[in-house]
């Protein structure tokens, strides 16, 4: 028996060795030096280089003067990156149709004169509850009220969505995507 215990626990130790401490030291390094913003969680740094988020999870904006992101499923605060998952409510979910219905009513109180239709990624949260992203169109939908918070021009407030508006994914994957967080920012440098 002590001919099969001693190869096993030599296996083991040289496993755990290679598994747990050189392959994770490897991978750490390499992503480090390959991609480091990735690898340090993609932060977006503040004027006194602070960072305020990450390019990769969502923020809560309430104000007038910004863009508001997606609805967050998280809990027990939104955009908690420690409770990610969606709502799993099903579309015939009445509890689901209320909230739809009270974020349609929010948007429409929040800029009352917009004639255009409401995107769906503006009243519904993403499977993760965390997108950092909105679509063009739910961006679109808000220039006027941002605009007018603002006191800017909407053509230009335009033209600043359109510059942060992220292509697909190498030319194929995925759909054109504005994210929240960074084009808040880049407007709170100007104005």
């Amino acid at each position: 028996m002590l001919m099969h215990i001693k190869p096993a626990i030599l296996l083991f130790a040289i496993l755990t060795l290679l598994t747990g401490a050189i392959y994770p030291a490897l991978v750490t390094v390499l992503a480090q030096v390959i991609f480091p913003s990735q690898a340090n969680g993609s932060l977006i740094k503040g004027p006194q280089g602070k960072a305020v988020g990450s390019a990769l999870i969502g923020q809560p904006f309430s104000d007038p003067g910004h863009f508001w992101g997606r609805p967050s499923a998280t809990s027990p605060y939104p955009y908690n990156a420690g409770a990610s998952s969606g709502s799993n409510q099903a579309p015939t979910n009445p509890a689901l149709a209320d909230a739809v219905k009270a974020r349609i009513q929010a948007l429409k109180d929040a800029d009352p004169d917009n004639p255009l239709p409401i995107p769906v990624d503006l009243v519904t949260a993403s499977g993760s509850g965390l997108d950092p992203h909105i679509s063009p169109a739910a961006a679109d939908y808000q220039v006027n009220r941002v605009a007018k918070a603002r006191k800017i021009d909407p053509g230009k407030l335009r033209e600043w969505v359109h510059i942060h508006t992220e292509a697909r994914q190498w030319g194929s994957l995925g759909e054109p995507r504005v994210n929240v967080l960074t084009l808040n920012r880049a407007l709170d440098t100007i104005h």
